[in-house]
């Protein structure tokens, strides 16, 4: 049993002692832990590390795609929720299977347990964690940019009785921005995925704002913010190719909750 405390602390040096793939296994494993410190702070911390250094070869990162793509239908929520950031740090990698992303999108939409931060579980996540998987997907050329702008207005408009927090909204909205500046989207691509939110937000009930739509709008306002000033990657901003557009029909879409939306 390895010493991961001690292999952080030490600035994730790989241990000489065992072989990587035997390492790998053991913090897998370690990522359905419901101990956040075992998880979150030690096998999460090491495994994108070291994925992002170039320590795990393609064989084995394409193993461990394998691996967390079907942990999305796993019973426990901090398994489903910290298998995408794996996938996303694999994908950033530069490995890539087509079979991870129906599993995915099938997760992502249907995930009900949308807590953050729990006080025994510590960082859950899924929202925030699938938004920035499905915002790498989305600038991604074998994936279809079309398909992540759907999912990402799938997974907002899904009922739930949770209002977002924790950034999951700035996340998710990043994530979108992302995926627009793709230079391949066609105009109607760009824009016309956003129709399903205007048909709810202008049908609303008048009993109160339900949470989807809550999260709909603080979303959209993110990704209204991000197209009109540009999206960042690293030190350089990127501007969507139909900025106008997008800009325009957001404003329209938020106007039908809000009217005083410019």
């Amino acid at each position: 049993m390895t010493d991961w405390a001690r292999v952080r602390a030490e600035g994730f040096v790989v241990p000489a002692d065992r072989p990587v793939p035997e390492l790998v296994a053991e913090l897998s494993g370690m990522l359905r832990s419901p101990d956040p410190v075992v998880r979150d702070g030690q096998a999460y911390a090491t495994l994108a590390t070291w994925i992002g250094q170039g320590v795990l070869g393609e064989e084995l990162l394409r193993e461990l795609g394998d691996e967390m793509t079907g942990r999305f239908v796993d019973p426990e929520i901090q398994t489903r929720a910290f298998a995408p950031l794996i996938l996303d740090a694999i994908v950033s990698a530069g490995v890539f299977e087509p079979s991870w992303v129906p599993p995915f999108e099938r997760w992502y939409v249907a995930e009900e347990d949308l807590r953050g931060y729990d006080a025994e579980l510590g960082w859950l996540h899924a929202v925030a964690h699938g938004a920035d998987l499905l915002g790498t997907l989305g600038r991604l050329p074998a994936v279809e940019p079309v398909e992540m702008l759907r999912l990402g207005i799938g997974r907002m408009l899904t009922p739930t009785d949770h209002v977002l927090r924790d950034l999951e909204d700035d996340r998710l909205g990043y994530a979108l921005a992302a995926t627009l500046t793709r230079t391949d989207l066609l105009e109607a691509d760009a824009t016309d995925w956003l129709d399903p939110a205007a048909r709810v937000l202008v049908n609303r009930p008048h009993d109160g704002i339900r949470p989807e739509v809550s999260n709909t709008l603080r979303t959209l306002r993110v990704l209204y913010v991000l197209v009109d000033r540009g999206v960042r990657f690293n030190d350089s901003v990127v501007q969507v190719p139909h900025r106008e557009l997008v800009r325009d029909k957001l404003a329209d879409v938020l106007r039908t909750a809000t009217p005083y939306f410019l």
